[in-house]
């Protein structure tokens, strides 16, 4: 019998809360809410790492940041500078750069390409032994984006892990190329999908494709995105939500409740706007999906690969929208829609713990073909219970393990406490009671039990899973950027911008 195609569908700093499913009643994403119809909708998925680069390593390879050794988002090793084309290498080495080639010059001139995954299986290598095709458009952010890897046959990915939505670097005939005048990034990396889609029509072989999108990721300037999605939210009241002062590890330290209001809504109009647009994207696909009666075969599962704070906290930004990094809720819960017409009832909403280091497992136990991966070196385990049956499951205890650098964090159902090494400060959140996040408990002397026994249960797993040539527990992170490979492999040189 035919293995069902599958569609990974991954948006950009897409906070849990920031879906029409999901209870926003702001938000307009009819398309990502068809998916959540047809199938399941997760209320609890997590991230493994508050920021991209890390998030997505562990998404395709089952493995935390202390085992891949991504710990950080990558500011250097996109590509070589010579795979950029002749005319972005002109525009990139003007005495005077133009600002809407600022970024990609800071990034990638001088440049030379790192496969931060090199030596670790990702799941689609697995996937392309067993015969399907796999493709990718959007977002790598991974190294070496100019090469296809990992298995994928079709590449079509962008310079950098982020971008403007127009001028955006990307890969044209072998080399980097700015798009079009007046081309949306959303709409290139659907049209590159439903190109991959077009390659596969009538074939007997199934095909995996990731649409990695950029949206809703910063900027959220109006002139960065169509007018028809940016009007949508020109007299949206944002309640979905709250006005809080601004945090005192962020850059909005000294906003009142009123400044950080205006900053909220004047983000999450670019922002919602962003989603809103993405989610037209997806509608184009699914559509397409459908006229080619393919969708009953189809796997769609829609992620994103970190949470996102627009407001939240007094933040706005992901693990590093504040430093020390944080990891409230906002930052570590992601939307998670898995739709499968033919093995999966639609309208459920699952409330279980399960996090992306979890999608590997769960993936290669539906699929059950041959691997040589030690799925007990993994730290995450099938949830293939959960997908089967409609009524809940009792996995046992469910702990969450997320990790930024020195910062790290276990999550139960009930609880919630924040270590960072090597002196704090650190975090004990009463979730049952206090699921906003909103008093820390960690100098109260009558939970100093239940701190004391996450610690050791956090640092038990971590020392079980951690691999100690790339451990992010003594890396210098500081949410500014990772240059080049970490622990034993950077060969004395600083490799996480400071």
């Amino acid at each position: 019998m035919k293995k069902p195609n599958i569609v990974v569908i991954i948006s950009d700093d897409h906070g849990h809360w920031a879906l029409g499913c999901a209870g926003n009643k702001e938000l307009q994403t009819p398309h990502l809410d068809r998916i959540a119809q047809g199938g399941i909708r997760f209320e609890n998925l997590f991230c493994a790492s508050p920021v991209c680069s890390p998030a997505r390593a562990s998404l395709f390879t089952g493995k935390i940041p202390s085992q891949h050794g991504v710990h950080d988002w990558i500011s250097k090793g996109h590509a070589n500078e010579s795979d950029a084309s002749e005319a972005l290498l002109q525009e990139m080495y003007k005495e005077k750069v133009e600002t809407k080639f600022s970024w990609i010059t800071q990034q990638l001139k001088g440049d030379h390409a790192i496969n931060y995954l090199e030596g670790h299986t990702c799941f689609t290598e697995i996937l392309t032994k067993i015969g399907y095709t796999c493709g990718l458009s959007g977002k790598w952010h991974l190294g070496d984006s100019a090469t296809p890897q990992l298995g994928f046959s079709y590449w079509q990915t962008i310079a950098l892990g982020g971008d403007h939505y127009y001028n955006a670097a990307v890969l044209k005939d072998g080399k980097f190329d700015i798009l079009p005048e007046g081309k949306y990034l959303t709409d290139h990396i659907t049209d590159k999908a439903m190109d991959f889609l077009e390659t596969q029509k009538n074939k007997e072989e199934p095909f995996y494709l990731s649409v990695h999108y950029t949206a809703p990721h910063a900027p959220w300037d109006k002139s960065e995105h169509p007018e028809e999605f940016y009007s949508l939210y020109e007299n949206c009241p944002f309640e979905s939500v709250e006005d809080e002062e601004g945090h005192p590890w962020g850059p909005y330290h000294s906003h009142t409740k009123e400044q950080m209001k205006q900053a909220k809504e004047y983000s999450l109009r670019g922002y919602y706007a962003a989603i809103s647009a993405m989610d037209k994207g997806i509608g184009e696909i699914l559509d397409y999906l459908d006229e080619q009666g393919l969708a009953e075969d189809t796997i769609i599962f829609f992620t994103g690969d970190n949470g996102m704070s627009v407001g939240q906290h007094g933040i706005i930004g992901k693990g590093n929208g504040t430093f020390p990094m944080n990891m409230y809720d906002t930052a570590v819960k992601v939307p998670g829609l898995l739709r499968y017409p033919r093995g999966i009832k639609g309208g459920q909403v699952k409330d279980e713990l399960v996090s992306h280091y979890d999608i590997m497992p769960t993936l290669l136990d539906y699929l059950q073909v041959d691997h040589n991966i030690d799925l007990a070196e993994l730290p995450g385990r099938s949830f293939l219970p959960v997908l089967k049956s409609e009524e809940p499951v009792d996995q046992g205890e469910i702990i969450i393990m997320d990790e930024y650098g020195p910062t790290r964090m276990i999550r139960t159902k009930e609880w919630k406490y924040i270590h960072r090494y090597p002196y704090g400060d650190h975090e004990l959140y009463d979730l049952k009671n206090d699921p906003q996040e909103k008093i820390n408990l960690v100098k109260s002397p009558e939970h100093r039990a239940k701190r004391e026994e996450l610690l050791a249960r956090l640092e038990t797993w971590y020392y079980k899973y951690a691999d100690p040539k790339v451990d992010g527990k003594g890396e210098p992170v500081k949410g500014n950027g990772q240059l080049e490979k970490c622990g034993i492999y950077k060969k004395g040189k600083t490799v996480f911008t400071q």
